[in-house]
């Protein structure tokens, strides 16, 4: 009994000493990637700052110690680690040394995530929301009417939706043009546009696409995936010019309308060729998806390593605990690097096919991350194919970079060392 009492109280003074909490993002320490995120976006919401601590341990957490910490990570089966005010004080001094490629950056405010995605749509229709889903991230959607309303101004963070802003209704036209799914779909779609104002889908979509431009402009923070990127970049560079053929949009498109593009006003892309068949699945010579080259077995793409203390931003997007990221499909897959403007990052490239996975660029005042591929985890996604259950994969590298991008807004604003 005098063993167990003296046990006990070695343990409570040693407990009265530790005033942090490490939550471990490497591979051998955390059970649970994905909940981790969402440990960090709730200490947020408290007003609990979170020190980052980039390319240390896979890019923990650390914080200081509450109960209530500690009993929401058993709840969300995560991993951490209790350390003394000392053991932290000396993490934080080796992190700042020079001869360290780390740093910890200060997270001190939830961002506030916007959806963009049709009201119809499954969450398993997209990776972020079934990432945010799982990692008990709180979002809202919104769409075009939203949009069109200034109603971005109220958030921090957008997601695109896997949409199509070209008003080519995914050029799905060959394989679905007699299924239901899309015949109600195009007819939505025009009721909607006709609803807003516009005799076109293709004309609201660009008003949706320009708006969305001057949210980013403005500071705020776009990430996409899929289709939603290059289609995003070519209805900005087609404005005013009709690209779409009759059967998506009831007339000819214009004579020579390749001519007529406007790379000045994407993001990211120049110089791409569009497809103008409807019969093609395919926008233009951005998307690698009929160009790849690589089995499967051998579809991975390698993160680039960036200075922590010198290039923040970058080394905040990449972390994960492994460098190297399991490769899947999508309507758009990967961008051909030759048609990246010069000013954007590549942060992700699959080097057997030279093609760019991941890439991130600074609009204006804001930020933009384009993230090819449909899900992280589902290889070769097609309509109608199941859910990815995210519970089988809570360590996914590849999910892990969207979760990157949500954090991101939070980081506290640091003067440039440049």
């Amino acid at each position: 009994m005098k063993f167990k009492l003296t046990a006990f109280l070695l343990f409570v003074s040693l407990f009265a000493k530790a005033n942090f909490i490490l939550i471990p993002m490497d591979y051998e320490s955390q059970s649970n990637h994905l909940k981790a995120y969402g440990i960090t976006y709730w200490l947020l919401e408290q007003q609990q700052k979170v020190q980052w601590l980039l390319n240390h341990r896979g890019g923990s957490f650390l914080t200081s110690y509450t109960d209530d910490l500690k009993r929401e990570c058993i709840i969300r089966n995560v991993d951490f680690e209790v350390i003394s005010n000392t053991e932290a004080k000396n993490l934080l001094k080796s992190i700042d040394s020079p001869s360290e490629n780390k740093s910890a950056v200060i997270l001190e405010k939830a961002p506030k995530i916007a959806v963009y995605t049709p009201t119809d749509k499954a969450p398993w229709d997209d990776a972020v929301t079934m990432v945010l889903t799982y990692a008990e991230i709180p979002y809202e959607t919104i769409y075009d009417k939203n949009v069109l309303e200034n109603e971005l101004l109220l958030y921090d963070w957008l997601h695109l939706h896997h949409e199509d802003f070209t008003g080519q209704y995914g050029k799905f036209y060959r394989a679905y043009r007699a299924q239901s799914w899309y015949i109600e779909a195009k007819q939505e779609a025009e009721a909607l546009a006709k609803s807003l104002g516009y005799n076109k889908v293709s004309k609201e979509k660009l008003a949706v696409a320009k708006k969305i431009k001057d949210y980013v402009i403005g500071g705020g923070f776009m990430f996409a995936m899929c289709s939603a990127t290059d289609s995003f970049d070519i209805a900005l560079s087609a404005e005013g010019v009709d690209i779409c053929e009759p059967m998506f949009d009831g007339d000819p498109s214009d004579p020579g309308y390749q001519s007529k593009i406007d790379y000045s006003k994407t993001f990211a892309f120049t110089d791409f060729i569009l497809e103008k068949s409807p019969m093609v699945y395919e926008y233009s010579s951005i998307d690698m998806t009929s160009r790849r080259k690589v089995p499967m077995q051998k579809d991975y793409f390698t993160l680039n390593e960036y200075s922590a203390k010198w290039d923040p931003i970058p080394t905040m997007l990449n972390q994960n605990h492994t460098a190297l990221v399991k490769g899947f499909m999508g309507q758009t897959t990967a961008f051909n690097p030759n048609q990246i403007k010069s000013n954007v990052l590549v942060l992700g490239k699959n080097r057997v096919n030279g093609e760019a996975r991941y890439i991130h660029g600074i609009k204006g005042k804001g930020f933009f991350t384009f993230y090819g591929g449909h899900d992280p985890e589902d290889y070769r996604h097609m309509v109608g194919d199941p859910k990815t259950e995210l519970k089988l994969h809570p360590n996914s590298p590849g999910y892990r970079l969207i979760l990157n991008n949500i954090l991101f807004p939070a980081a506290k604003k640091q003067k440039k060392k440049t």
